[in-house]
């Protein structure tokens, strides 16, 4: 089979569309034949090797696939070969093939094109682990989603105006008009507003109750200051560097909660803890047109840097995806 390669770390053009065994399916585990792949920051930092795949996960990129199974391993149940799906990963989503924790499956949901269903396993998982299971976001709440341009905001802004909260976000201006569409109350303009300042403008001083970021260190003081009483900051991503001084007084003063989670290294039955919750929870929602996946373009996997170049330049709205076949 093909997969794409990194003989040597570097910028977009490191990426080698190759000729690489075939997977084998383990205990516990199906091959999935590709259909899509979607790029997410994690891989451009793999890349550029700063971001290894964990132990014993596939050496190449991609988090996340949409597809066909094709092998069954010993030790599966409720799975079998010709079934639609699509998949969390460790990696090894750019290729071919993959073999995949049966875990870590989800069946396509109705209603969703096999290959736009690339675009959903990581960021349904990383926005419903964190804004439910860390953040207890509920009907009523303020939500603020930082980067509501990117694959995690799209999602996180229709999920939660699903779940009943007010939905505000901070993106470029140009893409503003997109987010309302998807159910953002507010948005921001990160570059000319002060997120702070319009969150209390817009909530009536109230703050926001959740918010989930993924920029990191640059904006953790601001983050606390737009914090409602009893809020709760769930950090996810590191684009604004990783070290920051935090403010314990105006953390104790709010009695809030500052939290940070990956779940690329977590193990096999966390995730799979997830990934059922998010078929739960999340799958009906889907299936219902209530949340949608937000494809800004396809790609060929041939065309795997240029992917790279579009997610690293923002200026695309949605998951960028790589096709097979």
């Amino acid at each position: 089979m093909r997969a794409i390669t990194i003989p040597q770390p570097g910028g977009p053009d490191a990426l080698v569309w190759a000729e690489v065994p075939d997977p084998e399916p383990g205990p516990g585990e199906v091959v999935v034949d590709v259909r899509a792949a979607g790029v997410n920051r994690a891989d451009l930092l793999q890349r550029q090797g700063h971001y290894p795949p964990p132990p014993g996960a596939p050496e190449y990129p991609g988090m996340e696939c949409s597809g066909v199974i094709s092998a069954v391993g010993p030790e599966v149940n409720g799975w079998t070969v010709g079934q639609e799906v699509c998949a969390l990963l460790a990696g090894g989503g750019y290729a071919e093939k993959v073999a995949v924790p049966a875990g870590q499956l989800l069946p396509v949901p109705a209603g969703v094109d096999l290959v736009d269903a690339a675009a959903l396993p990581e960021v349904a998982c990383t926005v419903w682990s964190n804004v439910v299971g860390v953040g207890r976001l509920g009907s009523g709440d303020r939500l603020l989603v930082h980067g509501g341009g990117s694959g995690i905001g799209t999602f996180a802004i229709q999920f939660g105006a699903a779940l009943g909260a007010t939905v505000l976000t901070t993106a470029r201006a140009a893409k503003h008009p997109r987010l309302h569409e998807l159910g953002a109350a507010v948005t921001i303009d990160y570059r000319k507003q002060d997120f702070v300042e319009e969150v209390r403008q817009a909530t009536d001083g109230h703050g926001a109750d959740v918010i989930l970021d993924i920029i990191g260190a640059s904006y953790l003081g601001r983050n606390v200051a737009a914090l409602a009483t009893g809020g709760r900051l769930v950090v996810i991503g590191m684009q604004g560097g990783r070290r920051a001084e935090l403010d314990l007084g105006a953390l104790l003063a709010k009695r809030a909660l500052v939290a940070a989670t990956a779940l690329r290294s977590r193990p096999l039955p966390e995730k799979a803890e997830i990934v059922r919750g998010v078929r739960d929870e999340v799958w009906p929602l889907v299936e219902a047109g209530t949340i949608r996946p937000v494809v800004d373009r396809r790609l060929t996997m041939a065309e795997a840097a240029q992917a790279h170049r579009l997610v690293e330049s923002n200026d695309h709205i949605g998951k960028v995806l790589l096709t097979v076949g």
